[in-house]
Order: structure tokens, then sequence, then C-alpha cells
């Protein structure tokens, strides 16, 4: 591909996911990220700040959970406002599967991966938490259903991204939230 083609942010991702997969995280260099996607150095830059961030830029995760949090019907119960914007989450990872495991295994290898990924999920629960208050969830109850949310997201998507094949996000997220609602009331 020509350095005139479209998609350049799409194609640096691919290309980097692919050399981090086969080389390493540490050994890739954007350079190579580059070359591989048929682009420049300068290009790059102007799609991602550095290399690391090619795995975490980009990603509507967080406006479309929010987006589903506030506009879930306002009579919905929290539990049903909090799934809606798991079922939300879960559609952007429909038909990703290999993506996603591909993606998930370089992020793991690496202590700075792994941080940002844990930075990234903050910055959710705290969006969460925000579109919770909006809803006239009061303190300290959103703050709680934000983190408690993003750690159902977590286990969920480890449970979905181990699976032999790909199932279906939205009911596994659904049936976690299900089992939280029987373990609080267990309290």
């Amino acid at each position: 591909m020509g350095r005139w083609e479209p998609n350049a942010r799409e194609r640096l991702a691919a290309a980097a996911l692919q050399l981090y997969s086969e080389q390493g995280y540490e050994q890739t260099t954007v350079a190579q990220i580059a070359r591989q996607a048929g682009l420049t150095e300068r290009t790059f830059f102007r799609h991602y700040a550095d290399k690391r961030e090619v795995l975490f830029a980009g990603s509507p995760l967080q406006e479309l959970f929010v987006a589903a949090v506030a506009q879930a019907p306002s009579s919905a119960p929290l539990l049903d406002v909090l799934g809606a914007g798991l079922d939300a989450a879960s559609d952007m990872f429909r038909g990703r599967h290999e993506y996603a495991l591909r993606r998930q295994a370089v992020v793991a290898a690496h202590p700075e991966l792994r941080e940002r990924e844990l930075i990234k999920l903050a910055s959710l629960a705290a969006a969460l938490g925000d579109a919770l208050r909006d809803r006239g969830v009061p303190e300290p109850a959103a703050a709680l259903a934000a983190e408690t949310c993003v750690a159902v997201f977590k286990v969920g998507f480890e449970q979905w991204i181990t699976a032999a094949e790909e199932t279906d996000m939205a009911s596994l997220m659904r049936d976690l939230l299900d089992e939280l609602g029987r373990v609080t009331a267990q309290g």
C-alpha cells in the first residue's frame, strides 16, 4: 500500500500489533511500524504520541459505555443502567475476538502496557461515575457502581478473551451482572 491510501491510523495499528506479536513490544520501533504499514514515521506521529498509544488510542469504548449509561431510561434500575453500558461495550467487540486476543497477549506480556490498561480502566470508571451522578445517583453509590461495573467488564472480558472461540460477550456480561446481584443480596 502506498502512503496516499486511506486508513493510515488503522494500518499503523494493525502493523504495530503484528510486529509486537512477532518480535515483542520492546524490540519494535516506530520506524518498523511505519515501514510495515507503508507509511512514514512522521505519519505515525500525526496519529499516535508513541508506540504504546497504538494499542490504546482511538478506542470508542469509553464513549460508547458512557453514552449508553446516560441514555438508559430514567426509570431503569441501576443494574439495568450498568447493563446497558456493558451491552454497548460488548457490541464494540463483536467479531473482534482474534484481534482482542492478540492485543491482550501483547498487553499482558509488558508491565508498561498493563499499567496503561489500568489507567484506561480507571478513566472509564471515573467517566461512568460522572454519568451516574448526572443521572442523579448520589455518592457513594455512583462511585461504587461505576467501579463495580468496570470490575464486571474486566472479569467478563477476561472470560470472553480466554474462551476457545468467540461467544456472545453481552450475554456473558449480563450473567456476571446477575451473579453480582446474587452475591450482594447474600450480604
